[in-house]
């Protein structure tokens, strides 16, 4: 990429950016961004890649997850902690389905703006800009709060080396050891709906106690204790993305500094576009979402775009139609795809298709709709003979109620109890525990009819 420059975008047209009021106080926090440490490492993003090329092949299994729009203000150690800990339940669980290493992607440390579907709303008769995450403005229904803020992107900076800073302790620190991990998961299974999951669980454990008798202990293996886990955003709000590249010294290459895999979004994905521009020139992973009104035409020139040399796990196509829309959608992708020869890792967002506002007025998700999503798209990958690599998820650690479903049977009335999102339903924990063991039953059956046609 020696024709590019960080700075390119900026004569591209953009889209779902806002418009900065102050100029000289968006320089300011701009080059103030410029010094200030990149949050991740080019080493990392490499590894990441190489991680992602093996999903891609069936050799590993991709899952991401976590919020839809991080919050200053229910910004925790403990919320850190939570979401952490059940994502290492989900990949201990996709593991065993899947009897491949799954790569742990957190939507987390960096994960502030977000796209909306019109630039105003209006409550009461008052029309105000809307709210685009915490980087840029604020939920509070406000003039005032609504004016994007330039600083906002320093304590963004803040938060996300602050919740990394916990993340690299919690993955090194013994606080993801696999027996500790299973005990949490055993506490899932003997909830009262949860029966069914308990087969599953019993054979992990039968598992890790024949480890353990092999002399295979968290004590003598380091990877017992320790995990890998990388963090995740959409690269919507362009002028923090700029700040935070960095030359790798290494190599010589650009590198997105603010995570170690970002994505576009489906609003963003113009092949003509400011963000695609921005994420052609860095190293890092880079996601591309895929929804329904994505052409064959403009696929392929994404790709050859992104992934110019055709790397392996370089580009992650995010497919995200909806319950009952993968049939009519995927296939001509995965042609498109086929067409061009392009290495793709295909994963699947089973949320943003099925998002319907409920009878008592509140924005959810139902469980059934996104469990059906799952088992569309690996029913279309068998289908078409090719990798299903992964799953992606608006989760959180939290027990809340935005979502409907599940086995504990959150209903449309219980919305109101506990629903705290700043913007998108998210799974609380148990529901995503349960799906990662559904997703699992999936990945198994998928193995076990391969190896019948192999034998």
């Amino acid at each position: 990429m020696a024709d590019w420059t960080p700075q390119d975008w900026r004569a591209k047209p953009r889209v779902q950016m806002p418009d900065y009021a102050d100029g000289e106080e968006l320089a300011a926090v701009e080059a103030r961004l410029r010094r200030y440490p990149p949050l991740v490492f080019a080493g990392e993003a490499r590894r990441l890649r190489a991680r992602l090329a093996e999903a891609a092949r069936g050799e590993a299994f991709l899952l991401q997850g976590g919020d839809c729009a991080e919050s200053f203000e229910e910004f925790s150690a403990d919320g850190i902690r939570d979401t952490f800990k059940v994502m290492l339940q989900m990949a201990m669980v996709l593991t065993w389905g899947a009897k491949v290493p799954v790569v742990k992607v957190g939507r987390m440390a960096g994960q502030f703006a977000k796209p909306r579907s019109a630039p105003t709303e209006t409550k009461g008769g008052v029309e105000l800009p809307s709210y685009r995450g915490d980087i840029v403005n604020d939920l509070d229904f406000t003039p005032e709060a609504r004016v994007p803020d330039p600083g906002r992107m320093l304590r963004a900076y803040t938060q996300a080396a602050a919740t990394l800073n916990l993340i690299r302790a919690f993955s090194t620190g013994g606080f993801a050891d696999v027996h500790k991990v299973h005990q949490w998961t055993l506490g899932f299974t003997e909830g009262e709906g949860a029966e069914r999951y308990r087969e599953i669980a019993e054979r992990i454990s039968d598992t890790l106690d024949f480890m353990n008798a092999a002399g295979v202990s968290a004590d003598a293996a380091h990877t017992l204790q320790s995990v890998d886990f990388y963090t995740s955003h959409e690269a919507l709000l362009l002028e923090y993305e700029e700040a935070l590249c960095r030359v790798d010294s290494t190599t010589g290459k650009w590198l997105a500094g603010s995570g170690h895999m970002i994505w576009i979004g489906d609003r963003t994905r113009q092949p003509d576009g400011a963000h695609v521009e921005f994420c052609r020139g860095v190293q890092n992973p880079i996601g591309l979402k895929c929804g329904p009104s994505m052409t064959a035409g403009h696929l392929k020139s994404l790709m050859r775009t992104l992934n110019p040399e055709n790397e392996a796990g370089r580009l992650t196509l995010i497919a995200r139609f909806g319950a009952g829309a993968v049939g009519e959608h995927l296939p001509r992708l995965v042609q498109a795809v086929r067409e061009e020869g392009a290495e793709v890792l295909w994963t699947c967002d089973a949320m943003h298709g099925n998002t319907i506002k409920s009878a008592s007025g509140y924005k959810t998700r139902p469980f059934e709709s996104v469990l059906r999503e799952v088992r569309e798209f690996f029913q279309v990958h068998a289908a078409e003979g090719t990798v299903p690599g992964g799953v992606h998820f608006e989760m959180t650690g939290g027990d809340v109620t935005e979502c409907t479903g599940g086995v504990r049977a959150v209903t449309d009335e219980d919305l109101g109890s506990r629903y705290h999102t700043a913007c998108d339903p998210r799974l609380n924990a148990s529901q995503s525990l349960e799906l990662a063991f559904l997703v699992a039953e999936e990945l198994s059956a998928r193995r076990a009819e391969a190896l019948s046609k192999a034998g």
